[in-house]
């Protein structure tokens, strides 16, 4: 008699990126992390404020996909509403305690953009983005992005946005504000800080 063996599959948690830890040895200055990124173009790298330097994979398919929509969908509203200058993910940023962070998109006031200087520009900018949005892949551990959404915000940003399409939940982030949780919400309004932005989310789940 045959006998069927059943397997069951248990969903794999996401192994945390890789981190280098070069203090007290190295400290790398802006210019030479934007060589390092620059010669690694195929992966992701951030460093922490701690001078840590975290690797993550690229991302799959159907998340790059949805980034790529994303990216479409806020730039329409930047180049329409006018106040502000819009980044992608390829886009770091110095924040106050030193980090450098590369939200999934990113917005900041025209006031501040122009207020930087030509060579800070074409580096990291030193300012922490008004408005993130962070796009959680299956390979993200959802405690390591929540922790950079807290970062962005104690280093001076207005509102941000954690999509989570494994679980279809968007985690909103304001200033001295609880973190607000929606269950699989189909919109999403940026206002006041970004005034008529809706961004529509049921592609997303």
């Amino acid at each position: 008699m045959d006998r069927m063996l059943k397997t069951t599959t248990t969903p794999i948690e996401p192994a945390p990126p890789l981190v280098l830890h070069l203090a007290p040895v190295i400290k790398l200055t802006d210019d030479q992390l934007l060589q390092l990124c620059a010669v690694n173009r195929d992966l992701r790298i951030e460093r922490t404020s701690e001078g840590d330097l975290v690797i993550m994979p690229p991302t799959g398919g159907e998340t790059g996909s949805s980034n790529f929509q994303l990216t479409g969908v806020f730039r329409n509203w930047v180049e329409a509403d006018g106040t502000g200058v819009g980044f992608d993910s390829s886009t770091g940023f110095r924040l106050p305690n030193g980090a450098m962070r590369a939200p999934d998109v990113a917005w900041v006031r025209r006031s501040r953009w122009e207020a930087l200087t030509p060579e800070q520009r074409r580096h990291f900018p030193p300012l922490c983005p008004d408005f993130v949005l962070e796009l959680r892949s299956p390979s993200d551990r959802l405690a390591d992005v929540q922790a950079k959404m807290q970062e962005y915000l104690e280093n001076g940003a207005q509102l941000g946005w954690l999509i989570d399409p494994l679980e279809r939940k968007l985690h909103v982030y304001r200033p001295d504000a609880p973190v607000e949780v929606l269950d699989n919400p189909q919109t999403v309004s940026g206002d006041p800080l970004l005034p008529g932005f809706v961004l529509e989310l049921a592609k997303m789940w």
